[in-house]
């Protein structure tokens, strides 16, 4: 299998962490591997994955135009030289005249159920992408029932040739912390010992974080010792901005941007509750992750978000009032927060990437075959 991980962001957020926890589930499953990068990340995919052949794309990559125009005929004439039988494209787009059987990756389909929650350029470019790769790929893969059946209802997909694989979670990287690590992620963000709801994901607006901040500030008015709300993540959204305009100044809002991995189990174990309130998602990574870390997690009945909660995590409607009322609970009542915590890191026992790999393998023998 040649895997094209040339799409790889620098910031490497949730969708990353899904090419790298499968490049290394597959390694250590023994699969016959090629991975295409970028030269800045070939020290990194052969650490991943030491069997593998590394194949660094030229430095023009770097730029998004460049690397979708290589990936047209670049990618193929690696695939010819790496002897593939399959290529598997991670990320939405895929060469269309590879000669080679090929496998894409669907992470979602809101760029076509709720584009609103888009830029206008991004999710243009997203749905030509998904149509183009649904219609020609030999297989697609989508991360949970929830996308494989939004991808049949919008794009008529032929349900026969769709995958379903799980994400898994790395315990390496996510695990219940300890006190010291707790602490000293606490320190980074400048908090001292001071109580907090975390949130980890990118700040665009289908996260829904202009309603968390309005329904934080609503669920801790009165509180005599409020807790923090800290946003962990990047990209920048105006309308986040205006949310933390609107609120009391009593009320403390932190936005340390993108966090490092090392911290990220600290800071999602040391949360009183890490709250997700999307209002879609192919997977819903994030929550999987704090599940991990033994966090109490509030999330919406949105989606796929259902499949990788269960009954593990609490519910709320995306609104302000459904967010305020649904954390004001949570965090009067450590009986709660110390169930959901429980049940959250036997869940998320049950997602690894090795099940994930195996799910990934039978969809490049099915593509072969076919």
């Amino acid at each position: 299998m040649l895997v094209d991980a040339a799409a790889v962001p620098a910031d490497r957020g949730a969708l990353i962490r899904y090419v790298d926890g499968l490049l290394a589930a597959l390694a250590r499953a023994g699969a016959d591997l090629a991975i295409v990068c970028q030269r800045a990340d070939a020290e990194r995919y052969a650490r991943l994955a030491p069997s593998a052949r590394i194949m660094s794309g030229p430095p023009a990559i770097t730029n998004r135009a460049a690397r979708l125009a290589w990936e047209q005929t670049g990618v193929p004439v690696l695939a010819q030289q790496a002897g593939a039988d399959v290529i598997h494209a991670p990320y939405y787009s895929i060469p269309l005249r590879s000669g080679v059987p090929t496998v894409v990756t669907v992470h979602d389909v809101t760029w076509f159920t709720d584009p609103s929650q888009h830029g206008s350029v991004k999710a243009s470019f997203f749905r030509s992408a998904t149509r183009s790769s649904v219609r020609r790929a030999s297989r697609v893969i989508v991360p949970s029932k929830a996308t494989r059946d939004e991808l049949v209802r919008v794009l008529g997909a032929d349900p026969t040739r769709i995958d379903v694989a799980y994400h898994g979670v790395d315990p390496a990287l996510f695990h219940r912390p300890t006190p010291q690590e707790i602490g000293h992620v606490a320190d980074r963000l400048g908090l001292h010992g001071t109580p907090y709801v975390a949130f980890l994901g990118a700040l665009e607006p289908r996260k829904n974080v202009p309603n968390l901040i309005r329904g934080f500030a609503r669920a801790v008015e009165d509180l005599q010792d409020p807790p923090a709300l800290v946003l962990g993540g990047g990209i920048h959204d105006a309308d986040v901005d205006a949310a933390v305009g609107e609120v009391s100044s009593a009320v403390r809002v932190v936005r340390p941007g993108y966090l490092p991995f090392g911290d990220l189990s600290g800071f999602l174990g040391g949360a009183l509750v890490v709250a997700f309130p999307s209002r879609g998602e192919g997977f819903g990574l994030p929550v999987l992750e704090a599940m991990a870390c033994g966090a109490p997690v509030l999330t919406t009945y949105r989606a796929s978000l259902p499949e990788v909660g269960g009954d593990a995590v609490a519910y709320t409607e995306p609104d302000a009032a459904g967010i305020a009322e649904a954390l004001r609970e949570l965090l009067t009542s450590p009986e709660r927060r110390e169930t959901l915590s429980a049940a959250g890191t036997a869940r998320a026992r049950e997602f690894t990437w090795e099940t994930s790999a195996e799910a990934h393998m039978l969809a490049y023998q099915r593509a072969a075959e076919e």
